[in-house]
């Protein structure tokens, strides 16, 4: 085999270190930098809805984390183990407010695991409402679509101070789902004019409907409170002036909502003899599959619900 020359040999070798030296050198800094940037931050949300609200803003830039399952009570809920430990890893936290979530849980896990807690509901002008003689805010302010809209610039606003490399990224999904919040309020007024004004009478289980009637023109009619808690101590007078209430009004249908048991309303519909016109979701979203499983979804099929038998 032939040898080649040793000059060709140092000018080879001359050659390759010049090529490694014009490289830029390894920056192992640098490379945990980009590591960093592309982790995924966690956000944990309280309800449903909420967490429909954070995805369209977020993306896949975070983890979004639910506490409550679709057709879970908020007012009811009991946290556990699993829930704290979401919580532990969290970098932000987010809750619907004005103690939907009740005795304030997810105030509490934020607060005991010394994470950063948003509030949807501020910068909303409340509803008032009647809880044993106090005034309370109602917490179901999303049922308003300008209120769904608050909801979505808080959280926006959040994520962009956690994450300000991305807030342009979050700013731009924001206004495209504020403007399908905006048709949604649209569409929905053009399907309740289906309704005559005198029909407009929504009965449900408990005071959660109080935003949608206000901006859509019904009139609510709860045989409870605010808080499904209080579906255990209704009284028996209390339901009867439901009944009459709606023999009076001349109510067509009445509506179970999709989180609470039925048994009360399926009562007073034999009472009255009337009919129970379907399931709304109310304090929780459908489960995935389902038409109701985002709050667009959900209040498009809540209004088709409720004009298919009122009008």
């Amino acid at each position: 085999m032939k040898r080649k020359p040793a000059n060709f040999i140092q000018c080879f070798g001359m050659t390759l270190f010049l090529l490694v030296a014009s490289f830029p050198a390894f920056d192992s800094n640098a490379l945990s930098q980009d590591s960093d940037s592309s982790k995924k931050l966690t956000l944990v949300c309280s309800t449903t809805q909420i967490a429909d609200f954070a995805r369209n803003i977020v993306g896949d830039r975070w983890e979004v984390i639910c506490v409550l399952a679709p057709g879970e009570d908020p007012h009811t809920y009991e946290v556990g183990n699993d829930d704290a430990l979401s919580v532990a890893r969290a970098d932000l936290c987010i809750e619907n407010g004005w103690n939907l979530e009740g005795h304030s849980w997810m105030k509490r896990l934020a607060a005991n695991a010394n994470k950063p807690l948003v509030t949807c509901v501020e910068g909303v002008k409340p509803l008032k409402l009647d809880a044993d003689g106090e005034t309370v805010n109602d917490p179901h302010a999303w049922f308003d679509t300008n209120n769904a809209s608050i909801y979505v610039l808080n959280i926006r606003n959040a994520v962009s101070k956690l994450d300000p490399s991305h807030a342009a990224e979050y700013d731009a999904r924001s206004k495209l789902y504020l403007i399908q919040i905006r048709a949604l309020d649209q569409w929905i007024a053009r399907q309740v004019n289906a309704i005559p004004k005198a029909r407009r009478i929504l009965v449900t289980h408990h005071d959660a409907f109080g935003y949608f009637s206000k901006a859509y023109g019904f009139q609510a009619i709860s045989p409870v409170g605010w808080t499904t808690g209080e579906l255990s101590g209704v009284a028996i007078d209390q339901k009867q002036k439901i009944v009459e209430q709606i023999r009076e009004l001349g109510v067509r249908s009445i509506f179970v909502e999709t989180t609470i048991n039925r048994e009360l309303l399926d009562d007073i519909a034999r009472e009255t003899g009337i009919t129970v016109g379907g399931e709304l979701y109310s304090d929780a979203m459908g489960g995935q599959g389902t038409a109701g499983e985002t709050y667009i979804g959900m209040m498009r099929e809540n209004v088709l619900t409720i004009v298919e038998h009122l009008k």
